[in-house]
């Protein structure tokens, strides 16, 4: 059984942190320092993202499996749980599956109901580069400027881009096996699914992934859930509004 690749710091009960779609444990480096002031914090890399293994099979099935493994691998009991945009739908299915598990769950800007497809741009951006031809991360920018106007979401792919060897640069996400399985990505919770713990789902102000009319989905799967607004922040509010996410985060945890 391969274990999920994670950074543990810090002392306490545990948080286990999980990132969304193209992301890894990196990109909560920050605010994981701060929880590590009172937690046990576990920054994972789920599969085909990060350090952690590539598979063809991609599923919130075998996230939440990879997770559970994780968990009794580490000898975790009654887990915090944070999870961002594809991070929290396994989260969600993870808590609604293995209640024992867990203590209280946090959701980041994702909902229990299905998405559309909507990254394909992205997508269509990062199989436009070739690493026998884009030689540094300048030139491998180049390319996805073509695609993506945005440069925040290209800063956040290109922590992607790592030396595999010295002259040869390559993506840590398995880029195949994740667009074999895109449309897993939009799944929804299982219908009449629930999770009785304590819940809090956190929203950008500024995006549109949990609607006003969202919530009467969101409470029945998850009937104690408190939904709060995270102001002058869109889909990344971790990383655009990390002092008013942490403010809320640490005191749903401390009630």
């Amino acid at each position: 059984m391969e274990v999920l690749y994670s950074k543990i710091q810090g002392q306490g009960a545990p948080l286990i942190i999980l990132h969304g779609l193209l992301g890894m444990s990196d990109n909560w480096k920050t605010l994981a320092n701060k929880f590590a002031e009172n937690y046990e914090v576990h920054l994972i890399d789920q599969r085909n993202h990060g350090r952690s293994f590539h598979s063809d099979n991609f599923n919130y099935e075998v996230m939440v499996e990879d997770l559970s493994s994780y968990i009794e691998y580490h000898k975790l009991s009654r887990v915090n749980l944070i999870g961002h945009s594809m991070g929290g739908k396994v989260a969600m299915l993870f808590a609604v599956t293995y209640p024992e598990k867990m203590n209280k769950l946090i959701v980041a800007d994702i909902g229990p109901k299905f998405y559309p497809r909507h990254h394909d741009v992205i997508f269509d951006g990062l199989l436009a580069i070739d690493f026998s031809k884009q030689k540094t991360r300048g030139a491998v920018e180049e390319v996805l400027k073509k695609y993506i106007s945005d440069w925040g979401t290209r800063q956040f792919l290109l922590k992607n881009v790592y030396w595999i060897t010295k002259e040869q640069l390559a993506f840590r996400f398995n880029l195949e096996g994740l667009i074999e399985n895109i449309d897993e990505i939009g799944a929804p919770l299982p219908s009449l699914s629930v999770f009785e713990g304590d819940t809090l789902f956190l929203k950008g102000e500024n995006s549109g992934y949990i609607a006003d009319s969202d919530i009467s989905l969101i409470t029945a799967h998850f009937p104690k859930a408190a939904v709060k607004t995270v102001k002058n922040a869109g889909h990344w509010l971790h990383a655009e509004n990390p002092n008013d996410f942490y403010s809320y985060v640490v005191s749903f945890l401390n009630e």
